[in-house]
């Protein structure tokens, strides 16, 4: 009999992903006991205790700093993804609030609110109007820090704006250099990107080296006027830097999704309520490609979009397969193989993959698995976690 899986939602996900979930074999709910498998959207997961019997945690989104990934590495538990799903929602906002900070749009609304409707009001919008005049985006240089898979839509939507593109990303991977248009310009450093941009725009993640990457120093690099925009992270900039340079006129505006106490009022920010993702459409992208994900390891054992283990997808050619994640070390798989020996047990196929200090392997057996062997196995020092998954 095919086992039933028990699914935590933290947030509210999008039906249309939920409807994936084969009713007959899966409960999912907010109230759910004992889960085999969270998805989450922005909650918190820091301080929650996740329960043992977790074998998946699936965000609905890209980012996944609202999760104890290296905690849950460490129980051989992945934490899966969807990258790309919301890029065209993000690239949407970006090039809305270029328009935006270009055409002084939120100044001139802010204006036309506060006449009364009186008989001067023509006149006082003939007058007024002269104060936000702006500027067109053709021939001006937008900079994108970081050109997966946002970034690259970023500048191919700026460039048919006719706008220049320069980008810059140290760690750019062969698909998205594939799918980076040619017009795009190579910078060598981020301080390139400033001091030749009229627009920059992060899509950098947040890791270490990139933490407050937008500072003081580097502020003091940019054109006069220059427009900065976040739709990433917020701690990829400093925000006492930025306010100082907003303040001295060296920026013209901040463009954020991540509203805080120290921007809040300011009149050259634009803070929005973090809409990056909030569009139908990217919601129920995200939800179907992380339930797919989550699906696919909870029957099959296979791996696709995991920020801390590798991509392990095997096609199943013998009914009784075995599931392993453990430390990245020497001689693992010797040891899987020869105690799946000393069982037995024939290995009709197996694939093994590493990803830093994790890897993960998938075995198909031409006969059961014995619970004494599972138990041998995840006896391994190095093994952090064993499933056996026989075909239904």
């Amino acid at each position: 009999m095919a086992d039933t899986f028990r699914i935590l939602t933290l947030n509210s996900i999008s039906p249309l992903g939920l409807k994936r979930f084969p009713s007959a074999r899966y409960t999912v709910g907010g109230q759910v006991p004992d889960p085999d498998a969270i998805l989450v959207r922005s909650h918190d997961m820091h301080l929650m205790d996740i329960p043992g019997n977790v074998k998946a945690i699936g965000r609905a989104g890209a980012g996944t700093n609202n999760i104890p990934v290296a905690e849950l590495s460490k129980r051989g538990v992945p934490v899966f993804n969807a990258p790309g799903a919301n890029a065209n929602a993000v690239k949407e906002l970006v090039i809305a609030s270029m328009l935006i900070a270009a055409r002084n749009l939120i100044p001139a609304i802010k204006f036309v609110e506060s006449l009364t409707s009186d008989g001067a009001l023509d006149e006082l919008v003939e007058e007024g109007k002269k104060q936000f005049v702006g500027t067109e985006l053709p021939r001006h240089t937008v900079g994108i820090v970081g050109l997966g898979k946002i970034g690259s839509l970023v500048a191919d939507a700026a460039i048919k704006l006719g706008m220049n593109v320069m980008g810059f990303d140290p760690h750019i991977t062969v698909d998205a250099a594939w799918s980076l248009p040619s017009q795009v310009r190579k910078a060598h450093s981020v301080e390139e990107v400033l001091k030749g941009s009229d627009y920059i725009t992060l899509h950098a993640p947040l890791v270490d080296m990139t933490r407050h990457m937008i500072n003081h120093e580097r502020l003091r690099l940019v054109k006069h006027g220059a427009i900065l925009l976040n739709f990433a992270r917020d701690a990829l900039v400093d925000e006492a830097a930025v306010v100082e340079a907003l303040n001295a006129k060296k920026l013209r505006y901040y463009m954020c999704d991540f509203p805080t106490q120290r921007l809040q009022g300011h009149p050259q920010v634009v803070s929005l309520p973090h809409l990056g993702a909030s569009t139908r459409e990217a919601e129920e992208n995200c939800a179907i490609m992380v339930v797919d994900q989550v699906r696919d390891f909870l029957e099959q054992g296979n791996i696709s979009n995991a920020v801390n283990f590798p991509d392990v997808v095997m096609g199943r050619e013998a009914p009784f397969r075995v599931g392993i994640a453990n430390a990245n070390v020497p001689n693992m798989l010797g040891q899987i193989s020869t105690a799946m020996a000393h069982a037995g047990l024939n290995i009709h196929n197996m694939l093994n993959k590493s990803r830093g200090e994790m890897a993960y392997t998938l075995v198909d057996a031409d006969s059961a698995v014995p619970q004494p062997l599972l138990r041998e196995l995840a006896q391994i020092k190095g093994v952090l976690s064993v499933r056996y998954l026989p075909q239904d």
